[in-house]
């Protein structure tokens, strides 16, 4: 009994190996240019536009579908002679901002581009003015002697100074 479960273990163990190294092979796209410069472009744009379908990688680095059609595109509008400004504004037009790692500075991004600028002033004020308000707090706590007690701490501290 032990042997057949064995077997289809190992079988298993097979079939999912050879799945994992069918997957691990990624199709790659061979784009042939006219110059090194097209190349250099198509390169970086890949490198600097992000995937809709997998929304965490470049063109360059996914492998969904979305983004081998991106890459032809790009690929295409390079070999027609439009410039990057161009090719970025088509994306944009086609995806938004979203497509971008770093969005364009406009009045619907300002936040995503000075909102760190903006909290970290406000924690500043926020910790200056808790930290004037405990300075203003033990100056207020801090109390005078009379001198009937500065006249008693006085002998305390003489007494103190001649035992040692």
């Amino acid at each position: 009994m032990e042997k057949p479960i064995a077997a289809v273990l190992c079988l298993a163990t097979v079939l999912a190996a050879l799945l994992a190294m069918q997957t691990g092979y990624a199709q790659v796209d061979t784009f042939e240019f006219e110059t090194d410069e097209q190349q250099r472009r198509f390169r970086q744009l890949s490198d600097e536009l992000r995937c809709p379908q997998c929304q965490n990688a470049n063109l360059s680095g996914s492998s969904g579908g979305v983004a081998e059609d991106l890459r032809r595109e790009i690929h295409r509008m390079i070999i027609e002679g439009m410039s990057n400004a161009e090719i970025e504004q088509f994306m944009f037009e086609r995806y938004g901002d979203f497509i971008f790692y770093r969005p364009r500075l406009r009045s619907d991004t300002l936040l995503l581009w000075f909102g760190p600028l903006i909290f970290l002033v406000i924690g500043g004020v926020v910790a200056w003015t808790i930290s004037r308000r405990a300075r203003q707090t033990d100056a207020a706590n801090t109390e005078q002697l009379d001198p009937n007690q500065q006249q008693r701490l006085d002998k305390l501290l003489k007494n103190g100074e001649s035992r040692s």
